[in-house]
């Protein structure tokens, strides 16, 4: 354990900011295996709406530092790319 005020601080901070990114992250998620359920069950207007809310969620993330932009844009085209590929 830390003896030093600033090093405390840091465990403290860093627990914080782990925490954060691990909500945003299990969100983004969700929100992939929602598009990912949607296309399994065949269902376009489903796979776009929860396409659009993907997006949203992965750009966000993006924004904040969670993941890095060119990891979300590829998740955002992979996800784009299964949705228009339906029949």
């Amino acid at each position: 354990m830390a003896n030093i005020k600033s090093a405390k601080k840091r465990i403290l901070v860093n627990q914080t900011k782990a925490d954060r990114n691990k909500a945003i992250k299990s969100a983004v998620k969700t929100a992939i295996k929602k598009v990912r359920v949607a296309i399994d069950a065949q269902d376009k207007e489903a796979a776009k709406a929860a396409l659009l809310s993907a997006t949203s969620a992965i750009n966000k993330a993006a924004s904040k530092g969670v993941y890095h932009k060119n990891t979300a844009s590829r998740k955002v085209s992979r996800l784009s790319k299964a949705v228009n590929e339906m029949a």
